[in-house]
C-alpha cells in the first residue's frame, strides 16, 4: 500500500497549510461516524499475531463478550489481534469498528469491521481510540501497542480525559512490565502508588468485562 507522503508531519510547511484542511476533515468524518457509538472498548495488540495463535483465539472471545455485554468493539482495523477483536465482535452481531491506517507496510484493513474509516494521520485516528472508548483492553504486541497504552496511561494521569480501565491482557507477557514500573519508577518516586495503578493485569476474559462493566454504566 502507497502512501501520498510517508513522513507527513514533516510536510506541513507553511506552503501547504492547505492540509489543515485535510486534518479537519479526518476530525469531522470521525465524530460523524462515531458520535451516536454508545459504550465501546478500544482493543489493541499486535497485527502480526496468526489465527492459530491463542492470543488470536482470546482476543476474540474477550471482544465476543464485550459484544454479548452491549458494548462495540474499536480496533485499528488491520490484522493480527485487531482482525481477531472484529471478528470476535461481529460474531455476536455487535458493533466492529476498525479505525484503519494508511501505512507504507504491514497495515490491511480486516474484513470483520462493520463499521470501517480509514485515516492518513495518526494523530486524529489516537483522537477516535480515546474519545470513544470506555475502557482500553492492551493485548500483547509491539512498539505500537506500547505507544496507545502509555498514551492512555498519561492521559489518564495528567486528568485530560475521565479515568478509564487501562487492563492489559496476559500475565505472562505484562507482568515483566508492571514489575519493571513499580521496581524502577514507583520506587524512584518518578510516579505516584495512583498512577502505578492505572494499569491492570488480567488473565480471564469474564473478568475483563465484568470489570469494564462494574465502572461503566450502560
Amino acid at each position: 500500500m502507497t502512501v501520498e507522503k510517508q513522513f507527513l508531519l514533516d510536510s506541513l510547511k507553511l506552503a501547504e497549510s492547505w492540509r489543515l484542511f485535510k486534518i479537519l476533515g479526518e476530525f469531522v468524518d470521525g465524530v460523524e461516524a462515531l458520535h451516536d457509538l454508545g459504550p465501546a472498548v478500544s482493543i489493541f495488540g499486535s497485527a502480526r499475531i496468526k489465527p492459530e495463535h491463542p492470543v488470536y483465539k482470546k482476543t476474540e472471545t474477550i471482544a465476543e463478550l464485550f459484544a454479548k455485554n452491549n458494548f462495540a468493539v474499536i480496533t485499528g482495523g488491520g490484522g493480527g489481534v485487531m482482525e481477531a477483536a472484529n471478528k470476535g465482535a461481529a460474531k455476536a452481531g455487535g458493533r466492529s469498528v476498525g479505525l484503519n491506517i494508511l501505512l507504507p507496510m504491514e497495515q490491511k484493513p480486516n474484513s470483520y469491521s462493520n463499521l470501517k474509516l480509514e485515516f492518513k494521520y495518526f494523530f486524529v485516528r489516537k483522537v477516535m481510540f480515546v474519545k470513544y472508548a470506555s475502557a482500553y483492553v492492551i493485548m500483547p504486541g509491539g512498539l505500537g501497542t506500547l505507544d496507545e497504552l502509555f498514551e492512555a496511561a498519561t492521559l489518564v494521569q495528567t486528568k485530560r480525559i475521565k479515568p478509564f480501565p487501562i487492563i492489559l491482557v496476559g500475565s505472562d507477557y505484562w507482568q515483566g512490565l508492571k514489575t519493571w514500573i513499580q521496581s524502577q519508577l514507583l520506587k524512584n518516586e518518578t510516579i505516584s502508588k495512583e498512577d502505578f495503578e492505572i494499569l491492570q493485569v488480567m488473565d480471564d476474559p469474564e473478568e475483563i468485562v465484568h470489570t469494564v462493566k462494574r465502572i461503566v454504566i450502560l
